[in-house]
């Protein structure tokens, strides 16, 4: 969209003070350690309707474990860096998740297995608090599972399965009701990107894997919200309550 790569005053408020309110609520996420207003203007079409106004251009200074997102595996597989792409993959491994060994030859399916479960629980736990991404494709997700990039986000008022915080998205793609169905659709680029590096029973398995992502999804959010709702124990009717109580919010 012919961007300039800068950031104004406005959405750096708010991404410093999202983050902040993000971690607080105990969802895995970036945080910011500074914000420096800049002397430059910036000419920004808000609400992308033709009214361009300036504005005063500012800095996040962000922190995060690691900036590793899908995208940087899944560029270096679609150039064939195949090689680039195991130092990389090695890399996070041995740096982020300890619990792999790294002399074990399944250490790509033990990675790809824990990305699945834990994706699923970020996005479990964004909607436990009706928090939109707004843009969450491939260069947006974490390896890590943790929210980065605030940009067009939003967080649900009532109810509302159609919520999109992004003016831009036309179509819908990231409303807060496909927040889950995106993050397969991430999970499966990822998929095809680590493929390369594995054996056919390994390829098998990790197909196997990411068919029980929806599983892992469905079990946090239900408990995230039957925590929220004081429900103890098992009770087959506790996910019909559940959906009634949101399907109430939507008209209050």
């Amino acid at each position: 969209r012919n961007g300039d790569g800068r950031a104004v005053l406005r959405s750096s408020v708010r991404e410093f003070l999202c983050s902040e309110a993000m971690h607080y609520l105990g969802i895995p996420t970036s945080r910011a350690a500074s914000l420096v207003v800049s002397d430059d203007d910036v000419w920004r079409d808000q609400f992308y309707n033709g009214n361009i106004k300036k504005e005063r251009g500012a800095i996040v200074l962000r922190l995060a474990k690691s900036w590793f997102r899908i995208g940087s595996l899944e560029i270096l597989a679609h150039s064939g860096e195949l090689d680039l792409q195991r130092r990389l993959l090695d890399f996070i491994i041995q740096e982020h998740f300890p619990s792999i060994a790294m002399n074990d030859s399944n250490r790509y399916l033990e990675f790809f297995s824990t990305v699945v479960s834990e994706t699923a629980n970020l996005i479990a736990l964004w909607m436990s608090v009706g928090f939109a991404h707004g843009v969450y494709n491939t260069d947006n997700f974490s390896l890590l599972s943790i929210t980065i990039d605030y940009g067009p986000f939003g967080f649900m008022e009532p109810y509302d399965p159609n919520f999109v915080p992004n003016t831009s998205d036309d179509e819908r793609r990231y409303k807060i009701g496909n927040q889950a169905n995106v993050g397969l659709f991430n999970l499966n680029k990822l998929l095809q990107a680590l493929k390369p590096l594995l054996d056919p029973r390994q390829k098998q398995l990790a197909s196997q894997i990411l068919e029980g992502y929806g599983e892992h999804y469905y079990i946090r959010f239900t408990e995230l919200f039957k925590t929220k709702l004081g429900l103890l124990g098992e009770n087959e009717d506790d996910n019909y309550l559940i959906a009634f109580l949101l399907k109430v919010s939507l008209f209050c």
